[in-house]
C-alpha cells in the first residue's frame, strides 16, 4: 500500500490550492505537505523550528526541492531537536553531506537560529507563545479566492521579520517570514474552495 499511495494522491481529484496541484508540478511530497501540514495552526516548538529552518533553505530554491531533502535534513540536524542543533560547533561535516543543500551560510544560520530559539523560549516560556503573540493567538484568515492574489509579504511579516532580526535570527526576511506564517497556520491562505482548508475541516 505504501508504494501505491503516491499514485493515489496524484490522481484523487480532490480540490487543492493551486500552488500544490496546478502551478507546480504535483509531487507526493508536495501534496502530502499541503494536505497534512500547510496552514494548520501549530504550537509545537520543535515543529516550528523545523519549518523555520526549511523556509530558510528555500530562499533561492523551490519548495519542492526542500521537501525532497527534508528527511536528509532531519537526519543531519537530529530531527531538529533545538538544543542539540544549538550545540553544534562545526558545520564542516554537513558541507560534505550530498543529501542536503550544502550552503555554508544557511547551515550556519540553522545553528545560530537554534541558539536564538532557546533564548526566546526562556523569555516567553515557548517560541510558540512568542510567535503567536503577534496576532494575539489568532489565525488571520485571508479567504483566498485566487492564488495569484496572495502577496509575498505583508505588514505583519515585515514587523515580525524586523523583530526576529533584532533578536539575532538569520535568513528571516519578510518574504521568508510570510511563507513561514502561512506554513504554521498564523496566516490561512488556503483557497476557500480547497478541501484541505482548515475552515472546511474543523
Amino acid at each position: 500500500m505504501r508504494n501505491q499511495q503516491p499514485a493515489l494522491l496524484l490522481n484523487d481529484q480532490k480540490k487543492r490550492c493551486a500552488w500544490a496541484s496546478e502551478i507546480n508540478k504535483p509531487s507526493p511530497e508536495m501534496i502530502l505537505y499541503h494536505d497534512l501540514e500547510w496552514g494548520r495552526p501549530s504550537h509545537d516548538d520543535r515543529y516550528l523550528f523545523e519549518l523555520l529552518c526549511l523556509e530558510t533553505y528555500q530562499a533561492g530554491l523551490s519548495w519542492a526541492i526542500v521537501l525532497k531533502k527534508r528527511d536528509a535534513f532531519r537526519r543531519a540536524f537530529f530531527n531538529f531537536e533545538i538544543k542539540r542543533v544549538a550545540e553544534v560547533t562545526s558545520i564542516e561535516n554537513l558541507l560534505l553531506n550530498k543529501d542536503i543543500i550544502r550552503n555554508r551560510m544557511k547551515l550556519s544560520a540553522t545553528v545560530n537560529n537554534a541558539k536564538i530559539f532557546l533564548k526566546i523560549e526562556k523569555e516567553y516560556d515557548s517560541f510558540a507563545d512568542y510567535l503567536w503573540h503577534f496576532t494575539n493567538g489568532k489565525t488571520i484568515d485571508n479567504h483566498v479566492l485566487n492564488y495569484a492574489d496572495i502577496p509575498s509579504e505583508n505588514q505583519l511579516s515585515i514587523n515580525i521579520s524586523k523583530q526576529m532580526k533584532k533578536t539575532g535570527f538569520k535568513f528571516t526576511g519578510p518574504v521568508t517570514i510570510y511563507s513561514y506564517l502561512q506554513a504554521v497556520g498564523i496566516i490561512n491562505d488556503h483557497q476557500i474552495d480547497c478541501q484541505f482548508n482548515p475552515d472546511n475541516i474543523y
